[in-house]
């Protein structure tokens, strides 16, 4: 099952995330391809700490996430839902216990010499009253609701990236601090019985954008370096008549689409200080559980119409699968029909929303499309065993 050799040399990673690993050796670009690939891994615990011990055990969830990425094996990949804790010891846990150790139904061991992962804005505490009812923080749910982005302790929902290839750690940009307010045109969230906005001024003009965090991290790869452009949008639901989860998941996938249009963009600046968008000739592949079907769920489904229709990002035929298509109909007889093609779907998300396409993995142009998929194997089949760790699938995409 092996695609390509992986760099055994141990890495030492910094407190960001880079890597002392040797570069990858120099492949001519002309055969050159690049293996592309995200992953919402449902890695989380509501306790702060829950990853680490469910890790350090032997964890059969953990183990079906390993699987399916030796089996895809791809060169880069974002895992979303991976909690993060500072000293990176669920990260080093799952690559050392779970990934370099052949798991059954997957392939050979897998190492990646290289990651990146830096905190979000998940279950960190804003010290504001951020879901109006009256008292900050509280228990459960209510301390989530009041977090920068929904969750029950910081680093919950979190994210990582793996790579084959060297990360230029100088060069990352993150945008976890980025103020919505900021954003010009941004919709801020009315509360429907006053028309008047959701959020008073002064928590308005305090708000970050993302929800867990948005990352621009440079990768160099026998194509040239790959701007990968991670996130996690909030998902457009579990709030109110206001609207305020579908506002945002708007938003922060409006921030790509600024991003990609580049310029000077004064308002666009990253946690380091730096303004402006990408660079007009940068290559780059937007990654992530985006929280937005094109046409079905919940969502102002423009906000994601405008990415897949960018004039910077590559047209190919959208990664698909058999169990999604089956999954799909099989709702359709229970009353539950996308408008979408059923194959297109990318996860199960029980009977009140069916299947939905939320995982992306958008290339831009100068690639050539080779081949992609949606890792969700025909119900019954042998794959299918592994494919159960989380409600979504793994999305790949090879490019040249």
């Amino acid at each position: 099952m092996n695609r390509y050799f992986l760099p055994l040399a141990l890495t030492m990673l910094c407190a960001a995330c880079t890597s002392t690993a040797p570069a990858a050796p120099d492949t001519p670009a002309a055969t050159a391809q690049l293996r592309l690939a995200t992953y919402n891994t449902s890695l989380y615990s509501d306790d702060a700490g829950g990853l680490i011990r469910e890790l350090e055990g032997d964890s059969p969830h953990a183990r079906k996430i390993a699987a399916v990425l030796q089996r895809i094996r791809p060169d880069l990949v974002l895992l979303n839902e991976f909690d993060f804790d500072d000293a990176h010891r669920a990260a080093d846990l799952f690559q050392q216990r779970y990934l370099e150790a052949p798991q059954a139904g997957g392939g050979d061991a897998l190492r990646y010499p290289y990651r990146y992962l830096a905190p979000v804005n998940t279950g960190v505490p804003s010290g504001l009253d951020l879901d109006n009812n009256g008292t900050v923080g509280g228990q459960g749910r209510e301390r989530g609701n009041d977090a920068w982005g929904y969750g029950l302790h910081p680093g919950q929902y979190g994210m990582l990236v793996l790579s084959r290839y060297p990360i230029d750690t100088a060069a990352v940009r993150s945008f976890q601090l980025l103020k919505w307010s900021a954003m010009p045109g941004a919709i801020r969230p009315l509360d429907p019985d006053t028309g008047k906005p959701f959020w008073n001024d002064v928590v308005w003009s305090q708000l970050r954008l993302s929800s867990k965090s948005h990352w621009d991290v440079p990768v160099r790869t026998p194509l040239g370096t790959v701007h990968v452009l991670a996130s996690h949008p909030t998902p457009p639901v579990f709030d109110g008549r206001e609207k305020r989860n579908a506002a945002r998941n708007h938003d922060e996938l409006r921030l790509w689409k600024e991003y990609l249009d580049g310029g000077d963009a004064p308002w666009l600046c990253d946690d380091q200080g730096r303004c402006g968008g990408l660079a007009a000739d940068a290559r780059f592949v937007i990654v992530g559980d985006l929280n937005n079907d094109p046409v079905d769920g919940d969502g102002r489904h423009d906000a994601i119409l405008e990415l897949l229709e960018h004039p910077r990002v590559l047209r190919y035929p959208t990664p698909s699968s058999v169990g999604g298509e089956q999954t799909s109909l099989a709702y359709a007889e229970k009353g539950i029909v996308r408008r979408g093609a059923p194959q297109h779907a990318t996860g199960d998300f029980g009977p009140r929303s069916g299947t939905l396409r939320l995982d992306y993995v958008l290339p831009s142009t100068g690639f050539s499309h080779l081949g992609s998929g949606v890792f969700w194997p025909a119900e019954g089949s042998t794959d299918a065993k592994i494919a159960d760790g989380s409600d979504h699938h793994l999305v790949w995409v090879d490019v040249r």
